[in-house]
């Protein structure tokens, strides 16, 4: 069912319910009030008729006839009956086969006045008091105009309700199509966008609805996802352009060196300084692989349950470079808290030392053979602070924008062996640890690595 026909229903039924309620209850009144006022015309009635008939004899005849003509106009089905102290009947108009039992006539002296039934009829007894006695006088008479009444408002609410429900129906469909005209619209405008035109965006304007409306709230929710969208599959268009080129570079070279040593016989320092060559292609390639890997091992990492000591992880890094590059790295941790515990970290261990390793790396890379990098740790109000300093050629300002860029080469740095992800993948690992890492640069006197990482 469509959310047109869905709400359509749903106004139906709630306007029903409450339509049928308040028809219920108009009923239920006029039907209370139609009793009440039955009853009070047999109670006059039954005073009416004792009056006449114990006083007619302190009346002259004519006012009688006068009095009977103006009061005893008889009900629908009427019984008058009037008892004598000694529950003898001393008076009947109309129905002589009706007789009303002992009991009843003793419960009427009891309460003084009784409504009951008698068959179709309603009645009701009252107690008479005269000079000439005591007496109880019945009347009781068929409502039929009463019953009437009731059917026929009975038959008009009927009506009513169903001509209601259908213009409601009406209404409420023309309603529910006229406040989903925008999401149709905005539907449309959706389906029209495909992957390869991720750059259109859903038109607000024609929504006309409020700046505060959900539906606006959800259009440019809408358009903020597929900001995002477009951001991510240009990345991963960029991502594989460039790795597809970084991965047949090196495959390209070595088959190229091996068919030349195959194309003729040579000596064999010739085949050794080609092999030397392929052996150089192919851990390039395999260095790649190994940081490919690495960036889809952060990117599936799943909880971090290890417990890292940063001061450690530092020394862990410097303790896993070739030894002749390990004497460049100065490691300063600064002042340490008296709580080794209060070094620690939860994370991902392995992924942390290889983050860092990129950083030292690069920083090695790009200074000159003498100069030292330094690796500092700090201690800070809610997290710790982990720098990097080269004494390099730095980034360029345009350049430095784009380094965190999968496979993003500056121009400065074509020289230097690399692939461009080491960068990348540090900065993705820091954000799994919820941190963030920054570059400062100043041409010609070197870059700073700032890591951020909260206790």
């Amino acid at each position: 069912m469509t959310i047109r026909n869905r709400l359509t229903w749903l106004f139906l039924g709630v306007v029903a319910v409450l339509l049928l309620a308040v028809l219920a209850g108009v009923f239920a009144l006029q039907e209370s009030y139609t009793r009440r006022e039955f009853r009070q015309r047999l109670r006059e009635r039954a005073q009416v008729t004792g009056y006449i008939y114990l006083k007619k004899d302190e009346m002259r005849a004519e006012a009688f006839r006068d009095f009977e003509k103006k009061y005893l106009q008889s009900l629908n089905n009427e019984i008058l009956q009037v008892y004598d102290d000694q529950m003898r009947v001393r008076f009947v108009a109309a129905d002589h086969r009706v007789q009303l039992s002992d009991a009843i006539l003793a419960r009427i002296v009891a309460s003084k006045e009784l409504y009951f039934t008698l068959g179709p009829r309603q009645a009701v007894g009252i107690f008479y008091r005269d000079n000439q006695g005591d007496y109880i006088i019945v009347a009781a008479a068929e409502n039929t105009y009463g019953d009437q009444r009731l059917e026929y408002l009975a038959s008009i609410m009927g009506v009513v309700f169903v001509v209601s429900l259908l213009m409601i129906y009406l209404t409420g469909r023309g309603f529910a199509g006229r406040a989903l005209a925008p999401i149709a619209a905005l539907n449309d405008q959706v389906d029209r966008i495909t992957a390869q035109d991720l750059h259109r965006r859903v038109d607000e304007t024609p929504l006309r609805t409020s700046e505060r409306d959900e539906l606006t709230r959800l259009a440019r929710t809408f358009n903020r996802l597929l900001a995002r969208l477009e951001t991510s599959f240009e990345g991963q268009r960029t991502f594989v352009r460039n790795a597809s080129h970084e991965l047949r570079t090196p495959l390209t070279a070595s088959i190229g060196e091996l068919q030349v040593l195959l194309a003729r016989a040579r000596e064999p320092a010739a085949y050794r300084e080609g092999a030397a060559s392929v052996l150089a292609e192919l851990q390039q390639l395999k260095t790649l692989i190994n940081n490919l890997l690495d960036m889809a091992q952060a990117d599936a990492a799943g909880a971090l349950t290890e417990e890292v000591r940063l001061d450690e992880l530092l020394w862990e890094v410097r303790g896993a470079l070739p030894p002749a590059q390990r004497g460049r790295v100065r490691v300063d941790l600064g002042p340490l808290p008296d709580d080794p515990a209060a070094l620690e970290i939860v994370g991902h261990r392995a992924l942390l030392a290889r983050a860092v390793g990129n950083l030292v790396d690069n920083a090695l890379k790009y200074s000159p053979a003498a100069a030292a990098v330094d690796l500092r740790l700090r201690c800070q109000a809610g997290g710790f602070r982990l720098e990097v300093a080269d004494a390099g050629p730095g980034i360029a300002p345009d350049d430095l924008a784009n380094v965190f860029q999968p496979f993003f080469r500056a121009a400065d740095a074509r020289g230097v062996v690399g692939h461009g992800v080491g960068l990348p993948l540090a900065r993705r690992i820091v954000e799994l640890h919820s941190g963030t890492l920054a570059l400062q640069s100043d041409p010609g006197r070197g870059t700073v690595a700032e890591v951020w990482l909260p206790a």
